[in-house]
Parts: C-alpha cells; sequence; structure tokens
C-alpha cells in the first residue's frame, strides 16, 4: 500500500490524462494519482458513478476543471464522505443556458453529419490565453487530445453536459477543503462563475491565475501546480 495521497484527476470535455501532466509530474512524489475516463458515460450521474465505482482508495482528494468540475461535484452529492479535499478548476454551478445548449447541439449536428474535427484552430481563442496562440506545442497537443478521445465520446460528453443539473443550491453542504481556481481570461467558465463557487462554499479558496485562459494546467502550468500544492498540504486521509 502506498502512503501518498490518493488523488483523482478528472478531465474535461475532449480531454485526456496530458491535461494533467503537468499535475501528474508536479506531484508524482507526495500523491498516488489516477486519471479517470470520462469518455465512457452519456451522463453526469453515470460519469460520477463509475468513477466512485473504479477509485479503489476508500478516500481522496478530486479535482476537476470544466466537465470534470461537473463530474466532481456530483461525486460531492453522490458519496461525500469518501472526498477529503476538492478542487473544482474553471468550471461552474450552473446548468448549461437554452444559449449553450443550442450551440452545443449545433456541435453535435455537424459531428452527427461526419464532420468531427475535434478543437480546431478556430476553437482555440475561446480555450486559451491570446498570448498562446502562436504556441504550436500547447495548441498541438490540445488538438491532439481531441483526436484521442474521439467522436463518439464527443457526443456522450456533449448530452451529459447539456443534461447537468444546476448545483449551486449543493455548495453550502461541501464540507472538505476545497480550491477555485479560474484563468483570469477564462472565456467559457469566466471568474464571475468562480467566485460565485468559492462564495458558496464554506471555507473555499479562490485561486486566480494571470494570463490564462481556460486550461490552467496546460498553458500556466507552475501557477496551476503551486496552487494545488497549497491545497495538498491541507489535507489529511
Amino acid at each position: 500500500m502506498s502512503d501518498r495521497l490518493p488523488l483523482v484527476l478528472l478531465p474535461g470535455l475532449l480531454c485526456d490524462h496530458d491535461l494533467w501532466a503537468s499535475v501528474l509530474d508536479g506531484f508524482s512524489e507526495r500523491a498516488d494519482m489516477t486519471v479517470a475516463d470520462l469518455t465512457r458515460d452519456d451522463s453526469v450521474g453515470a460519469m460520477a458513478a463509475r468513477v466512485l465505482d473504479e477509485v479503489m482508495a476508500p478516500r481522496f482528494a478530486l479535482a476537476g476543471l470544466s466537465m470534470g468540475g461537473y463530474v466532481a461535484q456530483e461525486i460531492m452529492r453522490q458519496a461525500p464522505d469518501r472526498v477529503i479535499g476538492l478542487a473544482l478548476l474553471d468550471t461552474s454551478a450552473r446548468a448549461d443556458t437554452e444559449e449553450q445548449k443550442a450551440r452545443r447541439r449545433a456541435l453535435i449536428d455537424v459531428a452527427s453529419r461526419g464532420r468531427f474535427k475535434g478543437v480546431t484552430p478556430r476553437l482555440l481563442p475561446v480555450l486559451i490565453h491570446e498570448d498562446r496562440l502562436t504556441d504550436d506545442a500547447l495548441t498541438g497537443r490540445i488538438m491532439a487530445m481531441a483526436e484521442r478521445v474521439g467522436h463518439p465520446a464527443f457526443l456522450r460528453q456533449q448530452e451529459a453536459i447539456m443534461a447537468r443539473p444546476d448545483g449551486r443550491a449543493d455548495l453550502a453542504r461541501i464540507a472538505c477543503p476545497t480550491l477555485v481556481v479560474c484563468g483570469r481570461e477564462d472565456a467559457l467558465t469566466p471568474l464571475p462563475l468562480a467566485e460565485e463557487m468559492a462564495a458558496a462554499i464554506p471555507g473555499a479558496e479562490l485561486r486566480v491565475i494571470e494570463d490564462c485562459g481556460h486550461l490552467p494546467p496546460m498553458e500556466r502550468p507552475a501557477e496551476a501546480v503551486a496552487a494545488m500544492a497549497g491545497w495538498l498540504d491541507r489535507l489529511t486521509v
């Protein structure tokens, strides 16, 4: 048995283990980490149940980004006693608006007609800070993640995201040490949504990553790891 802290990492839409590469490297000596597979289910509830079923540690720390944050909040509803610490990165407690659902349905329609292209250069400006759009290594990693996740999983993930509940009323019941992280220039889940969650979760800490969009662990890896390190220091199994 490892004496390292169990840490479960939940990726976002069209993301996989590479989203968390900086965290996996930065905490390799202090945490026993698992990157959950969120590609197999079409509801947030089923994703959360699968994570809970597959994680062997009876209690663990939990970090989720974007869609992973939605799943993390669902895990807090299903099994709060198993989570010793929660980190919510660039996510929201709100359900999709009708406008957001319409945009997702349009993407699903395009993908269903055989034109799925994952994350295209046209979509990158809403994902990462404008200063990083010319970083070919970073943009290549983001597009490669989407290709690995693929078309069928993309459809399942979009259906799950559209049907997720509004979880704002549940935030006050979160009792474990909680970190909320947001890139200052996040265009998909803007800072006010992070501030809303941090204000509603008792004792939550809010960390803003400067000059950063929606993907802090990839855009600003050192700053994201530093924020999570302080949070991990507060946790005990």
